[in-house]
């Protein structure tokens, strides 16, 4: 009998298969419409960029589920008895090579739900990091600092470690590390990287978003570690480049030298500012 149920639901005319394929393309149509839309909006209104882009994942679950729980339920009209032989199919499936797409798409729910990060936001998951620009049933879309798109599978937020640069709001600290020679004057040297971050054009100062300018000294040169939040996450790298470059300037006409030693060669790994 489970086996006669089985094939009964797999008895489907042609016209029951278009109309399935239809209300999956007008899905997708209207999805990507409306993402689109948003995503335009979004932009124009900086201010709740980040509230309006939120509202993606949700709007495509909700219109995919709707047009999977039309064609379930109004055109392949099953009854109890074949949405359990269904239910048993889709249990096979999963145990034999679905488990990934399954873990994928409650991977999104989860996403969705819990709002552990949104579009907008700045994260490392994993070994990727980057901006989200998109949150999907099966991956999120991840734009790096290469301006790379990668697409992360969303069961990796069950499996890998997560941070979240800015957690929804629009500033973003930044980090700048800078290394010279360690007979330069440090004192002064901190206080240039100060003003160098402070006047940047892209900083964003203020009681809960402080900057910090920090110094450590190692056998053969000394780091400079500034700290500071910048006016809009997307301007990240513009604000290390523009402090970076506006510091060393100022190093080079007051007699602060780079390291003689590379940090390499120190035995620890720099971050690529060594001028």
């Amino acid at each position: 009998m489970a086996s006669d149920n089985i094939f009964k639901v797999l008895e489907f005319d042609a016209m029951t298969i278009l109309d399935s394929i239809i209300v999956l393309i007008l899905a997708y149509i209207l999805v990507r419409v409306l993402s689109f839309i948003l995503i335009r909006f979004s932009e124009r209104v900086n201010r709740y960029r980040f509230s309006v882009k939120m509202m993606l994942p949700i709007l495509k679950f909700s219109i995919y589920g709707i047009a999977l729980y039309h064609i379930s339920g109004n055109i392949l009209n099953l009854s109890p008895n074949q949405l359990i032989a269904i239910s048993g199919l889709i249990g096979a499936g999963i145990g034999f090579g679905l488990k990934d797409l399954f873990a994928d798409v409650i991977g999104g729910i989860v996403i969705t739900l819990e709002k552990p990060y949104q579009v907008g936001d700045k994260i490392k998951i994993g070994d990727y990091y980057g901006e989200v620009s998109d949150i999907g049933m099966r991956a999120t879309k991840l734009v790096t600092p290469e301006d790379n798109l990668v697409f992360a599978p969303n069961f990796m937020v069950f499996t890998q470690p997560l941070s979240n640069a800015n957690t929804g709001g629009h500033e973003l600290l930044a980090v700048i590390d800078l290394y010279i020679d360690s007979d330069s004057d440090a004192a002064s040297a901190m206080k240039i990287l100060k003003e160098a971050m402070i006047t940047s054009k892209y900083v964003y100062v203020s009681r809960k978003r402080p900057y910090t300018v920090l110094l450590k000294d190692y056998p053969f040169y000394r780091r400079l570690r500034g700290k500071a939040y910048v006016n809009d996450l997307r301007y990240e790298f513009e604000f290390q480049s523009d402090v970076t470059r506006r510091a060393w300037d100022e190093f080079s006409r007051k007699g602060i030298r780079a390291p003689r030693v590379s940090i390499m060669e120190a035995g620890t790994s720099g971050s690529g500012e060594i001028q």
